[in-house]
């Protein structure tokens, strides 16, 4: 469908099963409960999506190990009301409940004094029923007080129910009755203590699934537990009735498909490069592109591409076997000296650098692409949301901002790059950022495409000239 002002609409709308799972502050157990609850449902032989409230890469691919299918941000601060619903419908289709699992407490959103982008945004703009997990850990009675404030702070709460975590079997009944009797609050059930299904944590989160032994097995007998804890059964009644929802997605006409961008992207994928958001990719293939995925601590060389993305990760603890890796070094080197594209973020961006400092303190030779060198801080000095505005000529061109995009690092660079201008959302700190060239664009900003179409184009575009050049065209 166009509109008459050059933009491509797309509509899509639906009755979907849907249910937030929110917190009252992190660390509350929300990943813990939400991962046994996917796994609880596909054992019954349904069909669940996730989602994931906020820019965070690592929950998603717990979601991920459990239903062995992509989990997927939600996050209302990358994109507008309708888009949001519109990416959330695209990948909601064919599940049976979407399971939505929230970010930092409930209200908390843009500069942490807005709403903008909390899991109470991401429930309103999906109509969604919320269910609150209180960490009782420490308190009885005095929780109500917790799920009143929660439930009065906006009308429209939209909260529905609550779950106590770490709560005994033996008061859990008497804080139901209480909390039904003075709340009018459905109590969904209560997860006693379960020391043996800790999530560890690290810098940016939660430890990657891939370090948890027996990770699989341990979800299995979570999925256990909770079916003998939680009102699931009526947790399924309350998501199926979330009733219908529409959303439309807008694209300008020069950002949209094109026989003229059918390239092929190279993409890093292993234990060392594996945040990236998925819609990126998704929105990068609806363009034209092939995507094809690579290891740069495992291949020795770059497959036959026509433009590279470098993603973020956990470099830095896998440095070494980067370093060792010299003939990939060596093969990014070249292709980038030949005039490929690259888009670098975050651990991609650290990886093209002369040397990077391991998590030991080591420094280790990296690409040389650039001429910094990347080391560890002793917190993250630039966090949380920005909006990227084009400051020099670069590979996107003037016009590609501003794209919104996150910071979330513990390393920084001797070189950091002034091509784009980052502005914090609600504040008036910003920074210059990025090294940008007619072929590169790379920083430490992870960047959401879906909120700069015209940037996702323009890379393709960069893309496609290069192919052609290669060919001889």
């Amino acid at each position: 469908m166009r509109s008459d002002k050059g933009m491509r609409i797309d509509k899509i709308g639906g009755t979907c099963a849907r249910i937030v799972l929110a917190a009252a502050s992190s660390g509350s157990g929300k990943t813990l409960i939400t991962c046994g609850l996917l796994q609880a449902l596909k054992e019954r032989g349904m069909r669940p999506s996730a989602f994931k409230c906020g820019p965070d890469f690592i929950d998603p691919l717990f979601h991920e190990t459990v239903l062995e299918t992509p989990s997927v941000n939600l996050d209302t601060y990358f994109t507008d009301d309708e888009t949001s619903r519109y990416l959330f419908l695209k990948h909601a289709a064919g599940s049976d409940i979407s399971v939505i699992e929230g970010v930092m407490g409930y209200y908390d959103g843009v500069a942490g004094t807005q709403t903008q982008a909390s899991t109470y945004d991401a429930a309103r703009v999906t109509d969604s029923p919320v269910i609150l997990i209180i960490n009782s850990r420490g308190m009885s009675l005095s929780a109500l007080a917790c799920i009143r404030g929660f439930m009065e702070f906006r009308p429209d709460s939209r909260i529905q129910g609550v779950i106590f975590n770490q709560m005994s079997g033996m008061l859990y009944p008497r804080i139901r009755e209480a909390a039904e009797k003075e709340l009018g609050v459905k109590c969904f059930g209560y997860v006693p203590v379960m020391e043996d299904m800790h999530l560890k944590s690290r810098h940016l989160g939660l430890v990657l699934p891939g370090e948890i032994a027996d990770l699989r097995d341990r979800l299995h007998v979570l999925a256990g537990r909770l079916e003998e804890t939680l009102d699931i059964d009526g947790m399924i009644g309350i998501a199926a009735g979330a009733g219908y929802l529409e959303g439309a997605r807008r694209m300008p006409e020069d950002a949209t498909a094109s026989s003229g961008r059918k390239t092929k992207v190279a993409v890093s994928k292993d234990q060392a490069f594996c945040f990236l958001y998925r819609d990126n990719l998704e929105l990068l293939s609806e363009m034209g592109a092939q995507i094809v995925y690579f290891s740069p601590l495992h291949d020795r060389e770059l497959p036959s591409a026509d433009g590279l993305i470098l993603c973020g990760g956990y470099p830095e603890l896998y440095a070494k076997e980067l370093s060792d890796n010299e003939s990939m070094r060596s093969s990014v080197r070249r292709a980038l000296a030949g005039g490929m594209p690259v888009l670098a973020e975050c651990g991609g961006f650290m990886y093209l650098q002369q040397q990077m400092e391991d998590a030991q303190g080591h420094v280790r030779k990296m690409c040389g692409v650039l001429q910094g060198q990347a080391f560890r801080t002793e917190k993250p000095g630039r966090f949380g949301y920005i909006s990227l505005t084009p400051e020099k000529e670069q590979m996107l061109g003037m016009d590609c901002g501003p794209i919104r995009a996150h910071e979330f690092h513990y390393f920084d660079c001797t070189e950091c790059g002034d091509s784009f201008l980052a502005q914090k959302p609600g504040s008036s700190r910003s920074w210059r950022c990025m090294a940008g060239t007619g072929t590169m664009l790379a920083g430490f900003p992870h960047l959401y495409l879906y909120s700069a179409p015209k940037a996702a184009a323009a890379f393709l575009d960069r893309c496609a000239e290069y192919s052609a050049r290669r060919r001889g065209k």
